[in-house]
């Protein structure tokens, strides 16, 4: 199962995250996610947990609980929307109204 992990503090790292995530099962990958431009972290990440009952029991545990001086928020990560189609946008019509 992909968790996403957000509020992290900037300096908790990938193998910080891994470490947290480790102590309730295997932990396929630990990531937090950089900015390109500043190399800092952008304050979120994600685990993938190939165990679903393992994966639920950390999303459980550790929402909304502590590490590294800040109270993380943890779910299931949902799949990106690529759909680019929504919101916004010049949609025609009207005309002069005199």
């Amino acid at each position: 199962m992909n968790i996403f992990v957000a509020k992290l503090n900037y300096d908790t790292s990938s193998e910080g995250l891994r470490e947290v995530f480790e102590e309730y099962g295997t932990v396929d990958s630990a990531k937090v996610i950089m900015d390109r431009e500043t190399g800092r972290s952008k304050g979120f990440g994600f685990v993938e947990m190939p165990d679903e009952d393992h994966a639920w029991n950390a999303i459980n545990d550790l929402n909304e609980s502590e590490v590294d001086g800040r109270t993380i928020v943890v779910k299931k990560a949902e799949p990106r929307n690529n759909d680019r189609r929504g919101g916004g946008g010049y949609r025609g019509g009207g005309g002069y109204r005199g």
